[in-house]
């Protein structure tokens, strides 16, 4: 139990650490298109994501998929600047009630890459057993990742009433807008934060 704990802990803060500041920006790409009403769609995107960083973490681990950690470094924030980019794209789309059915696709290639970074911090704390410390950190990852997730919808919640609130004070129209203000701002901000990331991490 003690060893199960721990790898837990250790799942956990590292999804939630500031140095994990690339995987934070990603889960917040990817809850930025979505508003309460669609907690259905955000569920299958999140479940793609957890399900493509399961099963590359596992891989990985195992040795069954070779790492070149400087390229998985770089892909990262290409995965941020996608889901941004993407974001921008379809916000249009999106306000008119209409979804993406193809996202939970990307989130689980996206899944993927995030995983094999997971892996190149759990390889560095490699133990012998793999079993117990591989299903500990994940589960500290996706207790990680419920509570990033929870409080992003809860600040954009807030943001979205921010908007609307100003707007009304100030006697402009911008009630239909609130959501595409936020999602423009937070995907715009994430997307040029990822770009300078990615090109720092460039690999030689």
């Amino acid at each position: 139990m003690s060893e199960l704990w721990a790898f837990l802990r250790i799942g956990f803060h590292h999804i939630v650490a500031l140095d994990a500041a690339d995987h934070i920006f990603f889960l917040l790409a990817l809850a930025a298109i979505y508003r309460g009403r669609n907690w259905r769609s955000a569920l299958w995107v999140i479940t793609a994501f957890s399900v493509g960083h399961t099963i590359s973490l596992a891989l990985a681990i195992a040795n069954l998929v070779p790492i070149r950690t400087a390229v998985i470094e770089f892909l990262i924030p290409v995965t941020i600047v996608l889901t941004g980019v993407e974001n921008l794209v379809l916000r249009e789309r999106v306000a008119a009630g209409r979804g993406a059915r193809h996202r939970p696709v990307f989130a689980g290639i996206f899944g993927l890459v995030h995983g094999a970074g997971f892996a190149g911090y759990l390889k560095s704390l490699f133990v012998a057993r793999v079993a117990v410390p591989l299903f500990a950190f994940n589960l500290g990852i996706e207790i990680g990742q419920f509570v990033l997730l929870t409080t992003a919808v809860a600040l954009f919640w807030a943001l979205d009433r921010g908007i609307v609130a100003v707007a009304s004070a100030t006697n402009r129209r911008a009630t239909m807008d609130a959501f595409q203000l936020r999602l423009v701002g937070v995907s715009a901000l994430v997307t040029i934060i990822a770009t300078g990331w990615a090109w720092n991490r460039w690999p030689a």
